[in-house]
């Protein structure tokens, strides 16, 4: 028998409580489309410079292994389709956020029509200084999620940095619960070296091996559905 998380059994209870006119898509999980948003951690193309041959969330040793795909695979029920799914690396909005032009850039990712999107940010992001650099990447981050919404109403949800910074996780709660979505806080598994990589097996170069490994990976992955499971319950509920 297949090994299901308790996360997943514990969104499938919680979609079987929902009116019928309320019904999510059949099947055990609500999502027929998840759009991933991240930088490295969430999917980074092999770099000989520094080591890595990978094409999945550094530092994960094997794809199947990086949160991306436990996510979706936690969504999964038995026997049923899993989600259709569209990772993508924005790194460059991390570094940009003040000009980047998301209609443009992430044309593709607001055609996908995704009913829940997954936003992995901020640690390429320099960290702001005061109240005004704040807001402003708090509100970038809401025109980011807008302009990927467009008109419907995906399930958002939020992720904090695996490094925290309380400067750049605070502005992304704020920009999460102002377009209505779910934050998860992940801080504390940046501060417990085994979720590190470097913890697993050795890495040339010290930047990946500081990335989540296989531990760190399911922990973030464990987070989100927790996330995504609290906020079914939620729902459910009304």
């Amino acid at each position: 028998m297949r090994y299901i998380p308790t996360t997943a059994l514990v969104i499938a209870s919680a979609l079987a409580a929902v009116a019928a006119d309320q019904a999510p898509p059949k099947g055990p999980h609500a999502f027929r489309k998840i759009l991933f948003l991240g930088n490295s951690i969430t999917r980074h193309g092999p770099k000989q410079d520094i080591g890595w041959s990978g094409n999945w969330g550094m530092a994960a040793s094997s794809k199947d292994k990086d949160y991306v795909h436990l996510v979706t695979r936690g969504l999964t029920g038995e026997g049923g389709p899993a989600p259709d799914t569209l990772v993508k690396n924005i790194a460059a909005f991390e570094r940009g956020y003040g000009t980047y032009d998301a209609a443009a850039q992430l044309d593709d990712a607001a055609a996908f029509d995704a009913d829940l999107i997954i936003l992995a940010i901020g640690e390429n992001v320099a960290a702001p200084t005061d109240a005004a650099s704040k807001a402003q990447l708090s509100q970038a981050v809401v025109k980011l999620l807008r302009a990927l919404a467009a008109n419907r109403t995906p399930a958002i949800l939020v992720r904090s940095c695996f490094w925290a910074n309380p400067a750049k996780d605070e502005a992304l709660k704020t920009a999460c619960l102002e377009v209505g979505g779910t934050f998860v806080d992940i801080g504390a598994l940046g501060k417990d070296e085994t979720n590190q990589a470097r913890a697993e097996r050795s890495f040339e170069h010290e930047g990946v091996g500081a990335h989540p490994g296989d531990k760190g990976m399911r922990a973030i992955a464990d987070a989100i559905l927790e996330g995504i499971a609290n906020r079914q319950q939620r729902k459910a509920q009304r």
